[in-house]
């Protein structure tokens, strides 16, 4: 059976929040940065350029969605950690993956974004006392949800993404 290379980690599951899991989400987002300019590190434009499935994006649209997606999840949780119950702003993820500059700018910009997000929203994610992971917000798309799924959601999305790189780098010898 061939591999889905759609959810390279798996698909998203949800888990019980404990201690041990927040430390692991929060070192997963902490982390992300390095993971992903190790994993583009040599890569030219035509392998940038060159798409980690049959009719999916291309290494460079998915390093500027990292980018397009984890600022979002960052001003949401913003807004959860600000806001009773907020209704945040839904996006069109694919539609932003076409505009020009994720097609073809030069990925060295976002991975500058991802490093310093990162960094600022891993010193957030630190500072939360306990009772903050059951904050809620409603997502107009996918329904309520707390700061506990959207932890684990994006510690899930990097890796998620990162292995569709690293994938594909597997798959052509780069």
């Amino acid at each position: 059976m061939l591999p889905d290379l759609r959810y390279p980690v798996g698909k998203f599951a949800v888990q019980p929040l404990t201690p041990a899991l927040i430390a692991q989400c929060i070192a997963a987002i902490e982390a992300l940065p390095a993971n992903v300019a190790h994993a583009v590190d040599d890569l030219g434009d035509a392998q940038l350029d060159t798409p980690y499935r049959p009719d999916g994006w291309t290494v460079r649209q998915v390093v500027h969605h990292l980018v397009d997606s984890h600022v979002n999840a960052w001003c949401r949780m913003r807004l959860a950690l600000t806001e009773d119950n907020p209704t945040i702003r839904a996006y069109e993820e694919k539609d932003w993956a076409d505009l020009p500059d994720a097609r073809s700018a030069p990925i060295g910009p976002s991975l500058k974004v991802l490093s310093g997000l990162h960094a600022r929203w891993a010193v957030l994610l630190k500072a939360l006392l306990p009772d903050a992971w059951d904050r809620p917000f409603h997502h107009p798309e996918s329904g309520d949800r707390t700061l506990a799924w959207l932890l684990q959601m994006y510690a899930w999305h990097g890796r998620h993404h990162t292995g569709h790189i690293t994938g594909l780098r597997e798959r052509q010898g780069w």
